[in-house]
């Protein structure tokens, strides 16, 4: 018992000199800070890993009883001996504890846009799909040879949203996608649909089988099943026993490099490891897979192997930054500062937050076509996440917003039932035939995750997202706080919260300051707040609160012109807040005939934005009026056209850049370089 509550390091710098280089997306300090319950988190899982009858203190990282309440004497002194065990089996090597720790998602409830696209998603996508015919029969016959079909990310999106919605229709589906699947498996383990000469060297296969087993494990996070985490062992065991039967150059014999066939693997074992405590799901990551040494430049083009396959690289560095948290090693921060900077300050990075074309790094700025795969923007965010938790800099929150707001949402059509592969700027958008495949399954994860995007603890309270949303954080044991977010965001910056804490308490809250709201305003009960600010970073407010106190956020909301890069020199694209606006040639009748090509030369006056309301994209949201001119010789003050430029995620929008008469009345993408 004492040696499981003692302190067991002090905090340390872990991050050496080769972090120096990132811009101040990185913090050159992470402090290892492993109390005794840190080490818990981190040896046997993230918070959410426990079983459903427990809570967790988000604010502290300490379990808490389903109530709220203390946990009593035996629940600590089992706590104590799994801490002693663990400690045992993994080693006395420190982890690196984060800075914060998202809310989980049952704690959370999400209305306004990000809460409609989570509503749409369940009733008019997931609930409509045919399951019994599209998903689960390759399993069921097991002949495939080669193949994907997403089982495993359906059912992990479904089990987070039925723990989210507790809608019985939702956990209907989900317990009879995952009563299929573990019915499927073979007595060795085998989960697939692969006939037996070709699993795991058949294409896709492992990387299937991993998603599987990832959404078993969410299914024992969220509803505390133990036959799915049973069948997870058993799959990721025939995974381990049956990996070095594959050639020496398996990755190197078929289309794509090995780390792509098996996208999102590692990440799998480091949650078995996680959850069950049995180290050989680490040693496969650091032995196997050589995890922690994956040192892979950003390889631009489509190039055989497609080494430079954005989903699959994110999906490697989020399993080399979860490691980093198990394992400290200066070297696995290296590749995700080459990725956050070529995306940041290499013009890998769209205006709307998406990257690449045909799923490869591209660095051209082309925003035609097969622009930003909906697999790279869920992983985005999902390093963005890891990132902000790692760090706690607001930044990756900006990021996180921006991408969420215009890519993610532009891969959805606005009922919620169609769903994209590309979400370009330019051209026409095409709809993905079929709900199976591994964009589609993507996206409703994505989804499903973003109740967990937006509040924080760190010991108090730290609001990431606004939306209107409300949560219960539990700051520690005796003390459970109410916050109530109301605002019409992204119509507008107003954001209202109203704390509701058990009892008064001093406590942090911390507000992200968008980097584009530069003359941003908070105040606390109606009494402005007697510090600045600051975009780009946290407001921290540390005061005593008591229920019914409210604190006023406004964030001016101008229009701001940013100016292209590469391929998109000497023209802008108009921005508001965190959203990009584009132009629908189906709003504006005119040039309803004119390809992208063609939209893109107009010239629109800056002086004439003006805000505008719209329900193209969603009910209540808004549009940009603007006057223009056609291309040609002309300086006439009267413009030719009066435009409507709706929000990106419009289903029919065309173009993103503009012409201006005078570029001086762009800016520079805040995201995208340093500020003094």
């Amino acid at each position: 018992m004492i040696i499981a509550r003692k302190n067991l390091e002090s905090g340390r710098d872990v991050v050496g000199r080769r972090c120096q280089s990132l811009p101040d997306f990185l913090d050159t300090r992470v402090a290892a800070k492993s109390s005794w319950h840190g080490r818990l988190a981190h040896a046997v899982g993230t918070p959410t890993h426990l079983p459903p009858l427990w809570g967790w203190d988000r604010g502290r990282g300490v379990p808490r009883s389903t109530g709220g309440t203390p946990v009593p004497r035996a629940g600590w002194w089992s706590i104590a001996v799994c801490v002693v065990t663990v400690m045992f089996i993994v080693g006395p090597s420190a982890s690196v504890a984060d800075e914060l720790t998202p809310l989980d998602i049952r704690q959370v409830k999400v209305s306004g846009e990000i809460g409609r696209r989570i509503d749409v998603t369940v009733s008019n996508n997931l609930l409509v799909l045919n399951a019994d015919k599209d998903f689960l029969p390759p399993f069921l016959d097991k002949k495939a040879r080669d193949g994907y079909i997403g089982l495993g990310k359906l059912i992990d999106s479904t089990v987070r949203l039925a723990a989210y919605t507790r809608d019985d229709k939702v956990i209907a589906l989900k317990k009879h996608l995952v009563d299929k699947a573990i019915t499927a498996q073979e007595p060795d383990g085998y989960i697939g649909m692969f006939e037996p000469s070709s699993r795991m060297s058949g294409m896709w296969d492992i990387h299937e089988v991993g998603y599987l087993i990832w959404g078993l494990l969410s299914d024992y996070q969220f509803f505390g099943e133990k036959r799915s985490l049973d069948a997870a062992q058993k799959a990721a065991d025939y995974v381990l026993a049956n990996w070095s039967k594959l050639p020496a150059d398996w990755g190197r014999k078929g289309d794509v490099a090995a780390h792509v066939a098996v996208t999102g693997l590692e990440r799998t074992m480091l949650a078995m490891h996680r959850i069950t405590g049995e180290k050989r799901y680490l040693d496969f990551c650091m032995n196997r897979r050589a995890l922690a040494d994956w040192d892979l430049p950003v390889v631009i083009g489509r190039r055989p192997l497609i080494e430079g396959h954005v989903y699959a690289y994110m999906a490697r560095l989020l399993a080399q930054l979860e490691l980093y948290r198990v394992r400290p090693n200066d070297s696995m921060l290296s590749q995700t500062n080459r990725a956050i900077n070529f995306m940041t300050r290499r013009n890998g990075l769209a205006i709307t937050g998406g990257t690449g074309q045909w799923e490869i790094w591209t660095d051209d700025q082309d925003g035609r076509g097969e622009l930003a795969e909906t697999c790279a923007t869920a992983y985005q965010l999902r390093v963005y996440d890891s990132l902000l938790r790692l760090q706690g800099l607001p930044k990756f929150g900006d990021l996180m917003e921006r991408t969420i707001f215009n890519t993610l949402f532009a891969a959805q059509s606005p009922d919620g039932r169609k769903l994209r592969y590309f979400a370009p700027t330019e051209g026409p958008r095409v709809y993905f035939d079929g709900d199976t495949y591994c964009c589609p399954c993507n996206y409703r994860r994505a989804v499903a995750e973003l109740p967990g995007m937006i509040y924080y603890g760190h010991g108090g309270m730290t609001v990431n997202l606004y939306t209107p949303s409300e949560a219960r954080f539990n700051i520690e044991a005796n003390l459970t706080v109410g916050v109530k977010q109301e605002t019409d965001y992204p119509n507008t910056g107003h954001i209202v919260l109203k704390l509701d804490p058990s009892q008064p308490a001093t406590f942090l809250l911390r507000l992200r300051i968008p980097a584009w709201a530069t003359k941003a305003q908070a105040s606390v009960n109606g009494k402005p707040i007697d510090q600045p600010a600051t975009p780009g970073a946290f407001l921290t407010i540390d005061r005593e609160w008591k229920s019914g106190d409210a604190v006023t956020l406004d964030l001016p909301m101008d229009f701001r012109l940013v100016r292209g890069r590469q391929r998109q020199a000497g023209r802008v694209a108009v921005m508001r807040g965190p959203q990009v606006f584009c132009l629908n040639p189906a709003q504006n009748p005119t040039l309803e005939k004119q390809d992208a090509a063609d939209l893109s030369r107009l010239t629109i006056d800056p002086a004439s934005l003006t805000l505008a309301s719209s329900d193209a994209v969603r009910p209540g949201g808004v549009a940009c009026k603007v006057k223009a001119w056609k291309s040609g010789f002309g300086l006439s003050a009267k413009a030719d056209y009066d435009l409507t430029f709706t929000e990106f995620p419009d289903p029919a929008g065309k173009a993103t850049y503009f012409r201006l008469r005078d570029l001086a009345a762009g800016v520079d993408d805040e995201l995208l370089y340093d500020k003094p």
